[in-house]
């Protein structure tokens, strides 16, 4: 099998079909593509497969980077229908704390939000607090519409399941006084001055220029990260884990285990807390 731009389109075809997020049809395309160029028109085997596994981590791709890469070639094999091809991911060892040079605190979220607000940009403040309040994914922005803010509540329809998300009473009433004051009736409501939804690019780049006045490191900073810190407060609200994944519409609780994986420095405040060193 040689890789081609019809197998590429027929690649993104299946995946569309399937309906993947936009973000994760580019994602896996991204890394078809970097298959294709290292495997510069050799035959596709899974002895080639194989050994771009190995290549990878050689040179110096972190595991989880690798799995990624190798689960787009190993969905275009299924797409293709070589599932001999398939190559096995690497083994990670359970992460069990998140790094803490990575998280986002309440207070410095609420920087960034206030540092929106200062700069005049609304329509930001608002992206950041309907995701921070909602837990919902930057993609699925697309889903808060007036309608669904007159109502109070989002369906949001995503690999063929929909869950039903409420907006808390004072996000609500900010978000009808935004629709109003832009003239938007009805649909999206998060749209560019030439009426299209924000995209995800924007969004992460106006992130980013909010940093400096809310003196919040960069790398803090991005759109997941916001669903994070709603999965850690509303866990920290109810403790049910089971409720939680039901809002963030995961599969697994253990993907939503993650989410609540404490730092290294929390975990030492309690071991120290059990007094067990005199």
């Amino acid at each position: 099998m040689q890789l081609t731009q019809r197998e590429f389109d027929q690649f993104e075809d299946y995946l569309r079909h399937d309906e993947r997020e936009e973000s994760t049809i580019e994602a896996y395309l991204r890394s078809l593509t970097r298959f294709a160029e290292w495997a510069d028109g050799r035959a596709v085997t899974k002895e080639l497969a194989m050994e771009w596994k190995t290549a990878l981590s050689e040179a110096g791709y972190r595991p989880i980077s690798v799995n990624a890469m190798l689960a787009a070639v190993n969905k275009f094999f299924t797409c293709m229908g070589r599932e001999d091809c398939k190559v096995k991911y690497l083994k990670l060892q359970r992460q069990m704390f998140r790094k803490s040079e990575k998280d986002l605190s309440k207070e410095e979220y609420q920087r960034l939000v206030q540092a929106a607000h200062e700069k005049g940009d609304l329509r930001m403040e608002l992206i950041l607090e309907t995701i921070c309040a909602t837990g919902i994914r930057v993609g699925e922005l697309k889903y808060i519409t007036v309608e669904a803010v007159r109502a109070g509540v989002a369906e949001i329809a995503l690999k063929g399941k929909i869950r039903t998300i409420l907006l808390p009473h004072r996000l609500c009433r900010k978000l009808q006084k935004y629709a109003k004051k832009q003239k938007i009736a009805s649909g999206k409501l998060f749209l560019t001055q030439d009426g299209l939804p924000v995209s995800r690019q924007s969004i992460w780049t106006r992130m980013k220029a909010l940093c400096e006045a809310a003196g919040v490191e960069r790398s803090k900073v991005f759109p997941h990260n916001l669903r994070s810190l709603f999965a850690r407060s509303f866990y920290g609200s109810c403790h049910d884990v089971v409720r939680l994944a039901d809002v963030l519409g995961h599969s697994s609780i253990e993907t939503t285990r993650i989410y609540l994986m404490s730092t290294g420095k929390e975990y030492l405040r309690q071991l120290d807390k059990l007094g067990l060193v005199r």
